[in-house]
């Protein structure tokens, strides 16, 4: 099968374009700190069974998180509690501690700010 110079140039720009389309939407995702974008997977993989995969959004149980303080992420997935003084989103207290997290406590504190 032949393709005119004309299709193959048509093709190459559709292909250029896409993988550009594909990188800046990685970009603004993690605005391109590696930080953040493993904060990202972290997310991904553990909060969105309550909370919205889209941050900023309140999930089915959870409430929108994006903004949240570092110290917040860190005394609610370490403790399962807010910092004193804090005056949480929702009233609920369903969320349990998550230890194993910890490690990954600045990764999501840096995409969730």
């Amino acid at each position: 099968m032949s393709h005119s110079p004309g299709r193959v140039l048509s093709l190459g720009r559709a292909a250029l374009g896409a993988a550009l389309a594909a990188l800046l939407t990685a970009c603004s995702e993690g605005g391109g700190d590696p930080l953040a974008a493993r904060g990202r997977q972290v997310y991904l993989a553990q909060c969105t069974q309550c909370h919205n995969a889209d941050p900023a959004l309140a999930g089915p149980v959870g409430p929108a998180l994006k903004g949240t303080p570092r110290e917040v992420v860190e005394a609610k997935v370490l403790r399962g509690e807010y910092p004193p003084g804090y005056a949480p989103k929702r009233p609920t207290k369903v969320m349990p501690p998550q230890s194993a997290l910890a490690p990954d406590i600045p990764a999501l504190a840096a995409y969730l700010k």
